[in-house]
Parts: structure tokens; C-alpha cells; sequence
């Protein structure tokens, strides 16, 4: 493959939007060693040893050792590229031999490895966890920061779904606050044409017991270039500047004034400011790149004309781009992308010690896809916070709420939108999966997993007394669950004493935690509920235990077997009896 072929293949099939890649080169890496491809029941297990420097790996696949090898599509509709190893291929595509390619950057892959042909594994669809004594403090990366919709929604007193907007928005983001301990928020559109209402924004906010991160665009009408050129429903304007000087002189003012209301400590101290939003899309810069850089470094210097302290970064690219344009420079604080479809890829090796923030990522950048309503997503999201714990310092669900109109307001309760929370507010699978992150406690106990699918396509994080596990792929033609990925876990919990235990579990499956079924159940054919649906949706918004508590007597463990189906997740928790 050449390399410009080699990005092509990492966009795969999901129809990415149109990028600005930038020079694509072969990077100068090696190719992954060991790799093996163990078979088991409906899945093969790929794995590797790491490779220094690598952000990630993409995965290719053959019918034959000689190839042609392709990258492995799993329908992310993003980057196909892993973080780390092990990968489940849970396509069914029949192919017989495997090699993995590191990556240096999204536009840079190395040698591809040797091929390794698929070997008869265990079948026998279970998995045994057996998890250790206190460990290390959890990093608890989910409470970072979550996104939102242009955040002057929160002011507005227009109705979605017979709901009003701005109430339900703020009511969305303290639930989170509150049950989750998210600690920043970040938006569009904060220059657009309705910045006069950024004070009472911020104010409310600050208010809601969040910061903000500034996100610095779009440009304000009576700036831009070429005003015409917009995006999204509310037309957010994506032109570069007619004056740079007045751009400038817009940052300064601004950044002074946040200061003067809201004290420097706060502002320098607690905000991050990014430099637009995916300016590597076309769709949301219409000048080219050199003047998008021009841009960053104009407003840099004139937030730092104001006070050398305020924290700047960005693009915020999209598919984790222009990483190394953000490298390069000394005046880049934070590195600033996002990525959908997969795990957040690894960009310590580029990162030089700055912070790295994902300000978005999901399951999907396809709005309207019904795969952000389902327990796929919330699996999904399990297995991207617990490989982003200890490498980055944000990753930012997108967003908290399907009160969103980028492309026009949504026209019923289940449609595919990106909240966590439904219009109403009631609790999606993912958002309950971020709930069960949470009842784990303070403390990350080391936990090993083996048998069929263990660690690619059975998953598991613990704390001292709790078990969280995941059966969840990348495969998104998976969405809807495949019997033969169902697997049963016999989960090993050490106790500090002998004596008697009470066992208690919570599942997000099929059949717990699903509103999109329990809106199915209730007739959910009509676009939004009666006043009858919408009491007896939000009386069943809360995530029962998923069987009665029970005591068992134990030694030195406790040993619990669950049926685990693909997709779903289980929390199991142990604590004293009495």
C-alpha cells in the first residue's frame, strides 16, 4: 500500500466527512511483533506486543498469507485504528490470516507485520475474572468534561417535544453534575451572533457547578469574510476573518472581560480556551489551513496579551488530525481532538507532556443514528473510558442531552441523538453505564481475565468490593447483539475476612436500562409520549437491581457467575452482610 492508500483504508466505510488530511507519509516504525489471531466462539482475538511511539494500530486482514491485506473494517465510520491490543474481529469475515501496522500519526502507518494465520481457541463462550486485593486510586476520566449544544440553549424558552429547552438543558447538566461529578462543559458557537448572551451563559454554568471550556468560534457576522458560508441549522459562520486586527482586538476584549466578571483565578486558572472547532473539516473552516493557523496564533497572542496564564489549545480536530501541527509549535498548551467509532488513540509518544483533551467522542459522528440509543453504545463507552484511564486527561461524551439542533430539533423521543439523557431527561443505556462507573468506588483493583474473548470482547474494571464488566465489540453490524457473542463470566472477588457477603447486581442489557425498549413497550409508535407515557417513562427512570440481593458465606472469595450478553454490562457488588 502506498501511504496516501493507507489513510483512505483508515477512514474505512462509514463515509467520514471531507477531510483535509494533510501530507501522508510512511512511518518510520516497526512492525508489531508477536502478533496471533486465536479463534473462539463467533470471534477472533488479535493481539500484539506494543510498538514504542505508536499512537495506535490498525488491524488488516487476508484471505492468504501472501494478501492482499486490508484494514479491517468495523463500521466506526471514523479512524480504524485500536489504541492498544487485544481487537475482537467479530465480522464473520472468514479471513484466515492477520497483521497489525502501528501508527505514528492518523497519516502515518508502519510496516505491516508478518502474517499470523487464525488458531483453534477455546469456544466454550465463558470467561473466568479473577480480581486482586486494593490497588491504585481509579482515574476517574469520565468526570472530566461532557459536551453540550451551543450553550445559549440553555437560555431558551422554546419547546422540543412539549418540552421547554433552556429548563430541561440545565436540569440535564446538574443531573450530571450531580450523579456523575462532571467538572467541565464544552460547546459551540459562543461568538456566534448571539454572544451577547455569553454572560448569562457563563454565569449559568458556573451556576450549575461546571466550568466552561471556551471554545472561540464561530466568527461573528459583522467579522467574517464571506458571512455566507455556515454550518448547521443555526447557521454558525465558519469564515476566517475580513480583519485580523478587529478578530484580534474581539479576543482581547473578551478575555479581558471574562477576567473582570468572574475573577482571574478563576478564569487563568479553571478555563481552558480552544481555537475553534475541527477547523481539518471544510465543513467548518472555509479558509484554508495556513489561515486557520494564522487564526491560532492571532488569538493566542491576544489572549496572552491579556494575561500570560490563560491556558490555549486546539484545533479540536476531527479523527485525531494535525497532531503533529499542534506539536510543533511552543505556544499550544493542550492538545485538543476527537475521534468517533473507537477507543481515544494513544498520543503520548506526540504530546511532549501537555495535556490531552478529547472535547468529543462517541460511538458515532452520525447524528440520527439509532446506534446512539442502544446498550451497543453504552458497552462502547465502557471500553473507551477504561482505556483512556491513566493516558488522557478528558475524554468528553458528545454530548449530555438530545435538546440539540445542529441539524434541526428533534422530531421524536427516540431518534438517534447524541445525549446521554433523552428529551425529558430520562437516562439512556450510557448514560447508566457512567452511573455504574461511579458506584466503584475511589479505589482500581488489578483484575486478570481469561478464556473465550477475554480482554477483546469481555471486559472488566474493579474496585475492592465491585466488579463492573462488559461484553461489547467495535463491530457496529453488531449493534443489535449476536447470540453466539452471549458469554458466561464467572467473576473471582477476594474478601479481607471469611464470613458471610451480600452479593448484589445491576445490569444494562436488553432488558434493563433500555429506554428505548421500555418506549417500544409502551407503544412508542407516536413521535413523542402523552402526558400518560411521559409519567410512566419517568417513574421507570432509575436503574433497579437486576435480581433480588443475596447472602452467600465465603472464605477467602466470592465467586459469582453471570450471564453476560453481547451487548450488555453487570455491576456486581460485594459488600459485609449486617
Amino acid at each position: 500500500m502506498t501511504a496516501q492508500a493507507n489513510w483512505a483504508a483508515l477512514m474505512g466505510s462509514g463515509g467520514a466527512q471531507d477531510r483535509v488530511p494533510g501530507e501522508t507519509t510512511v512511518a518510520d516504525l516497526p512492525a508489531p511483533g508477536n502478533v496471533r489471531a486465536v479463534a473462539g466462539r463467533e470471534q477472533v482475538t488479535v493481539s500484539w506486543d506494543p510498538v514504542p511511539g505508536a499512537i495506535g494500530y490498525a488491524v488488516h486482514r487476508s484471505a492468504s498469507a501472501d494478501g492482499p491485506f486490508t484494514v479491517a473494517d468495523f463500521g466506526g465510520g471514523d479512524v480504524l485504528a485500536v489504541p492498544h491490543g487485544p481487537f475482537a474481529d467479530t465480522t464473520g469475515s472468514g479471513e484466515r490470516f492477520y497483521a497489525v501496522a502501528a501508527l505514528a500519526t492518523v497519516t502515518a502507518m508502519g510496516a505491516l507485520s508478518a502474517p499470523a494465520e487464525v488458531a483453534e481457541g477455546d469456544s466454550s463462550a465463558r470467561v473466568q475474572i479473577k480480581a486482586g486485593p486494593s490497588g491504585t486510586p481509579l482515574h476517574r476520566v469520565w468526570r472530566a468534561m461532557v459536551g453540550s449544544e451551543h450553550l445559549s440553549h440553555l437560555l431558551s424558552t422554546d419547546r422540543s417535544g412539549g418540552r421547554e429547552i433552556g429548563a430541561e438543558l440545565r436540569d440535564a447538566l446538574a443531573r450530571a453534575q450531580a450523579e456523575l461529578q462532571i467538572a467541565t462543559v464544552r460547546a459551540h458557537g459562543i461568538l456566534s451572533d448571539d454572544f451577547a448572551t455569553a454572560d448569562a451563559v457563563y454565569d449559568q454554568v458556573l451556576a450549575l457547578g461546571y466550568r466552561p471550556v471556551v471554545e472561540l468560534g464561530f466568527m461573528p457576522r459583522d467579522l467574517a469574510r464571506d458571512p455566507s458560508r455556515t454550518v448547521f441549522a443555526y447557521e454558525g459562520i465558519i469564515s476566517p476573518p475580513a480583519d485580523w486586527d478587529a478578530w484580534a482586538a474581539l479576543i482581547r476584549d473578551f478575555a479581558a472581560h471574562l477576567i473582570d466578571r468572574y475573577g482571574r483565578d478563576e478564569v487563568v486558572n479553571h478555563w481552558t480556551f480552544e481555537v475553534w472547532n475541527e477547523a481539518n473539516l471544510s465543513v467548518f473552516w472555509s479558509g484554508t489551513p495556513q489561515e486557520y493557523w494564522r487564526l491560532y496564533d492571532v488569538t493566542a497572542r491576544a489572549l496572552r496579551s491579556v494575561d500570560a496564564g490563560i491556558r490555549v489549545g486546539g484545533p479540536a480536530t476531527a479523527a485525531a488530525g494535525w497532531i503533529e501541527e499542534q506539536t510543533a509549535r511552543d505556544d499550544v498548551d493542550f492538545l485538543s481532538t476527537h475521534v468517533y467509532g473507537t477507543a481515544p488513540l494513544d498520543l503520548r509518544p506526540l504530546a511532549g507532556g501537555r495535556p490531552l483533551l478529547w472535547t468529543e467522542w462517541g460511538v458515532t459522528a452520525t447524528h440520527g443514528h439509532p446506534i446512539n440509543d442502544s446498550v451497543f453504545a453504552a458497552a462502547f463507552l465502557l471500553r473507551g473510558m477504561r482505556s483512556a484511564a491513566g493516558r488522557v486527561d478528558a475524554l468528553a461524551p458528545w454530548v449530555i442531552s438530545d435538546h440539540f439542533e445542529e441539524l434541526g430539533r428533534p422530531e421524536r423521543l427516540i431518534h438517534g441523538g447524541f445525549g446521554l439523557l433523552t428529551v425529558g431527561n430520562l437516562a439512556k443505556p450510557k448514560y447508566w453505564a457512567m452511573r455504574l462507573l461511579e458506584r466503584l468506588g475511589e479505589v482500581e483493583a488489578p483484575v486478570s481475565l481469561s478464556g473465550d474473548g477475554a480482554g477483546s470482547l469481555v471486559e472488566a474494571w474493579a474496585s475492592p468490593t465491585a466488579v463492573l464488566v462488559w461484553n461489547g465489540t467495535l463491530d457496529q453490524s453488531k449493534a443489535l447483539g449476536a447470540a453466539g457473542l452471549d458469554r458466561l463470566v464467572r467473576i473471582t472477588l477476594p474478601v479481607p475476612e471469611p464470613g458471610d457477603y451480600v452479593v448484589r447486581v445491576w445490569r444494562v442489557d436488553a432488558l434493563h436500562g433500555n429506554v428505548a425498549a421500555r418506549w417500544e413497550a409502551l407503544g412508542g409508535g407516536a413521535d413523542w409520549p402523552d402526558d400518560e407515557q411521559w409519567l410512566a417513562l419517568s417513574a421507570e427512570d432509575r436503574l433497579d437491581e437486576a435480581e433480588p440481593a443475596r447472602t452467600v458465606t465465603a472464605g477467602a472469595s466470592v465467586e459469582i457467575e453471570v450471564d453476560l450478553p453481547n451487548p450488555g454490562i453487570a455491576l456486581v457488588e460485594v459488600q459485609p452482610a449486617g
